[in-house]
């Protein structure tokens, strides 16, 4: 008995361990999402978007003799420019995806699918190509809305995308690398994602597979309905990486709206130049933790100015919502009815204090940098946005007066120089920067095509850069 026991037992177990092993199995296979119906019902609605355009490239010649050793940087830039050759036109093509929001021909897809495109082509389910017009686009939140001239087109089914939850299933729909109604899924990973050149947007991050081609496509949700126009990854590659971005579709169809009646986006406005709160600067605040948006600057003209608030404040708080990092408040400022009055409270001397004010109108649509227009600098051709030197900075560095802070750095001069978010401008060529106007005015006097000396503050110590100005009408 005990032999036959012995024999018997194993064998029970194993046949336990198999019986539970295969619930669990269909357990879980019934708890996956089946996406086989939402990809049929949706896949004719999304659409291969093609685009024409000119550009203007320089070729870049080899360094001098006896140069090639040096590295990376600046200096290697300024060197490398000495051989650069006159720019040739030519034609270009890109792809993307859309998606059609109306059987008239309405289509929502990204505003750089279709940016400088001299001419836009869709392609549809059934293969047919059809000529599309931009209705409008709006670069801040990078959605464009097109219309081709059709009828009775299938269309998606819009959702509501402040429903979301992270670990929810999510499909995406395109054409990357020009595959038409290629099929990908993931979970969203996280809410509210603040990029750098989405000021606007409070990204949807998925770990969705995307790639150059899905731009402008759909992310679903396992109801069929589309919570996001997938927009960006990031990647060290070119390709996916595992982190890919969607414009929440409640962002995206407030500015196909807009487009839609008036052609472009009418947006809050404080004027105020804002950046993000470090431990260091939460401690010399007397702050508890490094949250809310560090006012730089203030515009006398702007609402911020008549409502009190000063360089200096930390806004903790707008319209009842909290801000928890500099990036938070652009989107919400952006949303709010022109005209109507906000609460907003403000850190000051180491205490709360509660101000009203009313939001105007955004004056200046290209801003993707803060609720403000941009400074006069980057209209002067370095391509960057700067701001008064706050106090605490100036102890910080040991810098008395002048001097520009750097709040964003843009693709042109100043970029290819290498100065960074965060420096101090202090002089450029032969004069002091006393201010940032004062950058915008040496910059008109200064030649262009020729290196000068660019000397930044940077963390504790000074650094000089060679910058090199466009002609005046070149490409910045």
């Amino acid at each position: 008995m005990h032999g036959i026991r012995s024999l018997r037992r194993p064998w029970a177990g194993v046949a336990l361990w198999v019986g539970l092993t295969a619930a669990v199995a269909v357990a879980q296979a019934d708890s996956l999402p089946d996406f086989r119906s939402l990809v049929k019902q949706n896949q004719a609605a999304v659409v291969n978007i093609s685009t024409t355009q000119k550009s203007r490239q320089a070729q870049l010649a080899d360094l001098p003799p006896g140069m090639d050793q040096l590295p990376d940087g600046p200096w290697r830039d300024f060197f490398k420019r000495f051989g650069q050759q006159a720019p040739q036109e030519r034609e270009t093509h890109s792809l993307g995806s859309g998606f059609v929001i109306s059987a008239d021909g309405k289509i929502l897809t990204n505003a750089h699918v279709v940016d400088g495109a001299e001419s836009i082509l869709v392609k549809l389910a059934d293969r047919s190509e059809k000529p599309a017009k931009v209705i409008g686009v709006d670069k801040a939140t990078d959605v464009a809305l097109l219309e081709i001239d059709a009828t009775n087109l299938p269309t998606v089914k819009l959702g509501d995308s402040s429903k979301l939850e992270v670990g929810e299933w999510v499909i995406a729909i395109g054409s990357p690398f020009g595959l038409e109604h290629t099929a990908t899924q993931g979970i969203v990973s996280a809410l509210g994602r603040s990029l750098p050149d989405g000021t606007y947007v409070p990204f949807i991050q998925t770990d969705v597979a995307v790639n150059p081609g899905n731009s402008g496509g759909p992310l679903f949700n396992t109801r069929g309905e589309v919570v996001g126009i997938n927009s960006q990854i990031y990647s060290r590659t070119g390709g996916f990486m595992g982190l890919s971005f969607a414009i929440p579709i409640n962002v995206a169809s407030n500015v196909a709206q807009q487009l839609k009646e008036h052609g472009h986006v009418t947006r809050g406005w404080l004027g105020v130049q804002i950046q993000g709160m470090t431990a260091e600067l939460a401690q010399s605040f007397g702050l508890p933790a490094p949250s809310g948006a560090l006012v730089a600057s203030v515009d006398p003209k702007g609402p911020a100015s008549a409502g009190g608030v000063k360089a200096g404040d930390v806004i903790l708080t707008y319209d009842g919502k909290d801000v928890a990092e500099a990036a938070s408040l652009p989107p919400l400022v952006g949303d709010t009815p022109i005209g109507r009055k906000v609460e907003v409270k403000v850190w000051r001397d180491k205490q709360p204090l509660t101000l009203t004010l009313k939001v105007a109108a955004l004056k200046n649509e290209d801003n993707a940098a803060a609720a403000n227009e941009r400074e006069a600098a980057e209209r002067a051709t370095l391509n960057v946005a700067v701001a008064e030197v706050p106090a605490e900075l100036r102890e910080r560095f040991d810098l008395k007066k002048g001097g520009a802070l750097v709040t964003e750095v843009r693709s042109g001069p100043a970029e290819r120089a290498g100065v960074q978010e965060g420096d101090v401008i202090v002089r450029l060529g032969d004069q002091e920067v006393t201010s940032p106007a004062d950058l915008a005015k040496i910059v008109k006097t200064l030649p262009r095509e020729k290196p000068l000396a660019l000397l930044v503050q940077r963390d504790q110590g000074r650094l000089y850069l060679a910058l090199t100005l466009p002609a005046e009408g070149g490409k910045k």
